[in-house]
């Protein structure tokens, strides 16, 4: 007896397995289902694999996002604990870790989310040799490191989500203040995503008028409109997020997603993503750090050579001095 699909359809070749754009999150909190539901909303991905270890968490965010299908074009969306579902993936996106407690820093959260890495990477680099992975678990700059180490790969296809959603942050605050849409407001913040990172002063401008040429003391102490809240609040806003609803998601999901566009459209976009600075401004120590970066299909192909002041300079080292003083203590 034939079956009603048998009646109905008639297959005429196999259909090839491998897909062209398979994007895998590990992690189903609440940071990677905001990158999930932001990926296939922007159609980014035809196949999407997640990969959790809490199995109930994983069916039912699974079934949920599959129940949608009829809403965004991803053919495929899989999941698994086994990294086998992972398989062929073109980008790796990593959440998984330690959630960041109210009042901690996103340094204190670094042996306990090494462990979990050590968990992780291996298995990933083992059924997709080939791709780039973008990390977002927290302190993103020590644990991209950490998971280039683990990896293998490449420094290139290895980098963290860093200060782009700083970035957008301080573009959204200073678009605020001048009551200009973020798109139109050119700011960037690089060092660590966390307490010493750097807003670059003398390269936020408007329609190409640096705000420092019509005021000199932007940014620093002396200046009366107290341009320099505007990255205090950056640096506090995550906190201040978690405190009022426990967690930070729905920004960072879009951030990913900005990201992982430049890369699986090799839009060679530029990011203040984190990357290997070794090299960069005097820095001696493998360490990652945000630079603008450009990304595309080779996930880091190019490095902006921003000129820093000596200021700036000054601030960047000692980001970079934060974060060694941690990293030099890890075991893993």
């Amino acid at each position: 007896m034939s079956t009603v699909k048998e009646k109905l359809i008639e297959n005429l070749i196999e259909e090839d397995k491998i897909s062209q754009r398979k994007i895998t999150i590990v992690g189903t909190g609440a940071v990677g289902m905001a990158c999930a539901i932001c990926i296939l909303l922007k159609d980014l991905a035809d196949e999407l694999a997640l990969v959790d270890v809490a199995v109930d968490k994983l069916k039912g965010e699974t079934m949920d996002l599959q129940h949608g299908s009829l809403f965004f074009n991803t053919s495929k969306i899989t999941s698994g604990k086994d990294y086998s579902v992972s398989a062929n993936s073109k980008l790796v996106i990593v959440t998984a870790g330690a959630r960041q407690q109210e009042g901690e820093s996103r340094l204190a959260l670094v042996q306990r989310n090494v462990n979990i890495m050590k968990s992780i990477i291996p298995a990933i680099v083992q059924h997709s040799p080939d791709c780039k992975m973008l990390i977002v678990s927290n302190p993103v700059d020590i644990l991209t490191y950490v998971v280039w180490k683990l990896s293998g790969l490449p420094a290139t296809r290895v980098f963290g989500s860093g200060c782009n959603l700083d970035s957008a942050r301080f573009r959204y605050l200073i678009g605020e203040k001048l009551g200009v849409h973020p798109t139109s407001c050119h700011g960037w913040i690089i060092g660590e995503h966390g307490d010493s990172s750097v807003p670059l002063w003398s390269g936020v401008n408007v329609a190409g008028v640096a705000l420092k040429t019509l005021d000199p003391k932007l940014g620093t102490d002396a200046d009366k409109d107290q341009w320099k809240n505007i990255h205090k609040q950056v640096v506090e806003s995550a906190y201040e997020i978690i405190k009022l609803k426990g967690y930070t998601s729905w920004a960072i999901g879009l951030s990913v997603t900005d990201l992982v566009g430049s890369v699986l459209k090799n839009l060679r976009r530029v990011h203040p993503v984190s990357t290997m600075v070794k090299g960069l401004y005097g820095i001696k120590e493998e360490i990652f750090l945000s630079i603008p970066c450009v990304l595309g299909q080779n996930g880091v192909s190019d490095i902006v050579k921003v000129n820093l002041n000596s200021d700036e300079e000054a601030l960047f080292k000692k980001s970079a001095d934060t974060l060694w003083n941690v990293q030099k203590e890890l075991v893993f």
